[in-house]
């Protein structure tokens, strides 16, 4: 019998593969003074209540929030990195608590700010600014603060919304504990006859399961017991809506759906844009559902094959410097410069590469203005990890690009922004591998990752966010929403989206609840946008002129300067426009032609 392979403690680990946290602090008494430094300055920031419509006084007030605002995100940065590489140190555990408990003090402190901004009128803002030079720095900044006024109540008004606030979040609360704490799964054999109690977790395994019959257990299994407590979800989810739709009403917005973008200045048609597109291209997901069907060897394609392959897996061993080489060869169309960067980050210690004992899972990007990036990743070797490494570097050299151009106060990007450069590394590592894979079983690999990516990413997501939109309106309008009555809305759903050649098994009608996504309203339409910006500009990079990609890396550059659908026009890629989601589409539809020319051959 082999010896077992015991995962590698801290210490254990080079440090060629460590992230480098010494470069923010050397020891961690360095960062004690620097947190002591902040409790003497941040509270200081009190003492312009009541003077900030005194241009110079604004001024000193906008920049010394600068100064403070940036310390404390260099502390909490150095904290969670610090307490992520080993989750069992107590010794970073107690100052990632520390600075997370002063963060709220912090937000206490400036908490003044926007209610005395919003007292102003508009004229007295620009006046201030006219007569302060130095204002001309902040007055984008002051603009998005003063496009809240007509949503901000009266401060006693204010007070009592905030007071209801844990009320207004409790069907979020309910839905987390019912699913999470009290709901629980029957048993089910797993592929070698073994009874297994069935989780969230591991539904994800057996959905994907080669044998027929596990997957059908386990999804019947799964949407049965929601099935048995759908009155109570069904209560929950609508729950949550009304809050939302009284809290939009309530702030003068004209819908729930406004409430949620506006705040961003995206405009609704954006998100009717994305729903109206996939729903006259929904041919497409037709297309791949007939192909899974034929490709399975199905007489029926019911709603549990979705998830299976049609691929065997194959077997990939990509160790981390090959990976660091396929991305620098997949994003060499992004330039010298672009590349010059991602090198730095590799040799600088940008990356903490390996899973270690205690050590966080999964993956991010961080970093603070600063700081340089970090990444964090937990390398095993597979393609996917090589997907993932390429997917961080673009949010870190996003990060890079935006703070090396930007002042403090633009250099964050919004959410609807956030995943656009991660996501286009993505498409031009994927291009590239598919385009230079010799081995066909590969290859097939990697057409069906990228097919599986749009269908879940884009198709997917278009369901839930017409299912929220649908049901938003119906409330809006006075309707009360039965448990049957959404479940007869999201299996008219997949009807429309999956086509006639899918069985559409009556579990399904319950997927709506165990969405989580459900409870942060309107927020999945943003995974579509994402992708399909992140889509168009990979195309526009493969294709277009060294001109296009400056205007991509202006995208990098402008951080949170502007509003996010102007940087995103700017570059090239209009969220108005069905233009995006079309070409996502065109991908869709390659993707499905290299699949079976690729199995025919």
């Amino acid at each position: 019998m082999g010896e077992v392979k015991k995962l590698k403690t801290r210490g254990e680990i080079e440090s060629k593969y460590k992230w480098n946290v010494e470069k923010m602090y050397a020891t961690d008494e360095l960062w004690e003074e620097d947190f002591k430094r902040l409790q003497k300055i941040a509270p200081k920031l009190g003492e312009f209540k009541g003077k900030l419509n005194n241009g110079k006084a604004l001024l000193e007030y906008l920049n010394r929030y600068v100064e403070v605002s940036n310390l404390y995100e260099y502390l909490a940065v150095y904290a969670h990195l610090r307490g992520d590489e080993d989750t069992a140190n107590s010794k970073y555990q107690v100052i990632k608590d520390k600075i997370s408990t002063y963060g709220a003090e912090y937000s206490a402190i400036v908490s003044f700010f926007v209610p005395e901004i919003l007292k102003m009128e508009e004229s007295q803002i620009k006046n201030l600014i006219d007569e302060e030079p130095g204002l001309k720095l902040y007055d984008f900044f002051l603009e998005q603060i003063m496009e809240k006024k007509p949503h901000v109540l009266s401060e006693e008004e204010e007070k009592l919304l905030a007071a209801v606030s844990d009320c207004l979040s409790a069907p979020r609360n309910i839905f987390g504990m019912l699913t999470n704490a009290d709901m629980t799964f029957p048993i089910i054999k797993d592929e070698d006859g073994n009874e297994v109690e069935l989780t969230e977790g591991n539904y994800s395994v057996f959905i994907r399961s080669k044998n027929r019959e596990v997957r059908k257990a386990a999804f019947e299994a799964l949407f049965g017991t929601y099935e048995r407590f759908k009155n109570t979800v069904a209560t929950s989810y609508t729950s949550s809506h009304k809050n939302f739709i009284f809290k939009s009403k309530t702030r003068n917005y004209n819908s729930a759906l406004e409430s949620s973008l506006k705040p961003d200045k995206i405009p609704v048609g954006v998100y009717h844009n994305v729903v109206n597109t996939i729903n006259k291209n929904l041919t497409s997901l037709h297309r791949y559902v007939d192909i899974k069907k034929r490709l399975l060897g199905l007489d029926e394609i019911h709603m549990y094959d979705l998830y299976v392959s049609v691929i065997d897996d194959a077997e990939f061993n990509v160790e981390y410097e090959e990976g660091v080489e396929l991305c620098e060869k997949a994003l060499e169309p992004l330039g010298q410069e672009y590349l010059d960067i991602f090198r730095e980050g590799i040799k600088e210690g940008w990356i903490d590469v390996y899973e270690n004992k205690g050590k966080r899972g999964g993956a991010y990007s961080s970093g603070s203005y600063n700081s340089m990036p970090y990444v964090l990743l937990n390398y095993s070797n597979q393609v996917n990890d090589v997907s993932t490494l390429a997917h961080e570097m673009g949010h870190s050299i996003h990060s890079y690009y935006s703070r090396k151009t930007q002042p403090y106060i633009y250099a964050d990007y919004v959410l609807f922004c956030a995943e656009v450069a991660s996501t286009t590394n993505e498409c031009l590592l994927m291009d590239y591998l598919i385009k230079n894979e010799k081995d066909k079983a590969k290859r097939l690999f990697l057409i069906n990752q990228q097919l599986e990516g749009i269908r879940t990413t884009v198709f997917r997501q278009t369901m839930f966010a017409e299912f929220e939109l649908l049901t938003h309106e119906k409330m809006e309008q006075g309707e009360s929403l039965s448990s049957e009555e959404l479940c007869r809305i999201y299996h008219d759903l997949n009807v429309k989206y999956f086509g006639e050649s899918m069985v559409v098994d009556k579990g399904i009608d319950m997927e709506w609840s165990r969405i989580p996504h459900f409870y942060r309203d309107f927020y999945v339409y943003q995974y579509v946008t994402g992708f399909a910006a992140a889509n168009s500009f990979s195309q526009i990079i493969l294709n277009g002129t060294e001109g296009d990609v400056e205007r991509y890396k202006g995208f990098l550059k402008a951080g949170g300067s502007d509003y996010p659908i102007n940087i995103l026009k700017d570059a090239g890629v209009d969220m108005t426009t069905p233009k995006p989601l079309e070409d996502t589409i065109r991908r869709f539809d390659e993707l499905l032609d290299m699949l079976e020319k690729e199995i025919s051959e």
